[in-house]
């Protein structure tokens, strides 16, 4: 793979992320993402180009807004470099393909979702829409094998988290269930499986550590969607691998 086309799609993720801080923070509240032009939540000061820079602003300004001093989010530098560098991933992984549009996509849904839901507890339908139209085209020009995976997913995957919700009796939101609708249309039947092991797994983990040292109370709402993305990504790029590694262990032991 030609490092110019890795740094290209680092250098794009970069920029991308910083858009979809602003998509993530204002969708759900209804807002357009065109205008206003970003501005400091404190003094109001419209942002300038030095402002923007992905990462590169947010270091030399020392986390701060250099009118009011006021801290910034580390969500909005962590947003930006977690994009470059799955894209510069997805890049060296995929080549040059139409399936490094499907990857970008769920790159980007991810990042999106890990803001609305961390930022607002939700995840709006507008942007499950969006990328679930989007992706249908690009699984034509690179489909799963067999073509109809994507749709067994997207179905599989709505029908489970449905499921999970009734039983749980609201204990997942209607959002985690259009998530994993949208999310079998890139991964297919055994990733969307997979990312539902996973992302549980993922989630009791940090749960359990959220309890024991304090920071989440029994009972207590928690953002359930970047789990799942953490859990899509890992079962995106490596769930081929992972799961052939599980046959073989269990095989062998047979």
């Amino acid at each position: 793979m030609d490092f110019f086309i890795i740094f290209y799609s680092f250098i794009l993720g970069l920029l991308i992320g910083s858009f979809l801080n602003v998509v993530g923070l204002r969708v759900p509240l209804g807002k357009s993402i065109v205008k206003p032009r970003s501005a400091c939540t404190t003094c109001k000061r419209t942002l300038t180009a030095t402002d923007l820079i992905p990462v590169i602003s947010f270091l030399f300004f020392g986390g701060k807004c250099k009118t009011c001093g006021e801290k910034i989010s580390i969500m909005y530098p962590t947003v930006e470099l977690l994009t470059g560098l799955l894209y510069a991933y997805a890049a060296y992984s995929i080549g040059i393909e139409w399936e490094l549009l499907a990857a970008f996509l769920l790159i980007s849904l991810g990042m999106v979702i890990i803001v609305t839901d961390i930022s607002y507890m939700l995840i709006p339908n507008k942007i499950l829409l969006f990328f679930a139209i989007v992706i249908i085209p690009i699984r034509v020009l690179s489909p799963l094998t067999p073509w109809w995976d994507a749709i067994v997913g997207a179905i599989v995957g709505f029908v489970l988290l449905y499921f999970v919700a009734v039983v749980s009796k609201g204990g997942m939101g209607g959002g985690d269930v259009k998530l994993f609708a949208v999310l079998g249309l890139f991964l297919g039947l055994k990733g969307v499986l997979l990312t539902f092991f996973l992302s549980t797994f993922i989630g009791a983990v940090f749960g359990i550590i959220g309890l024991i040292s304090g920071k989440i109370k029994r009972k207590q709402a928690i953002p359930f969607g970047p789990y799942i993305i953490v859990a899509s990504l890992i079962a995106y790029f490596f769930g081929e691998q992972m799961i052939m590694w599980y046959i073989e262990q269990f095989f062998s032991k047979g």
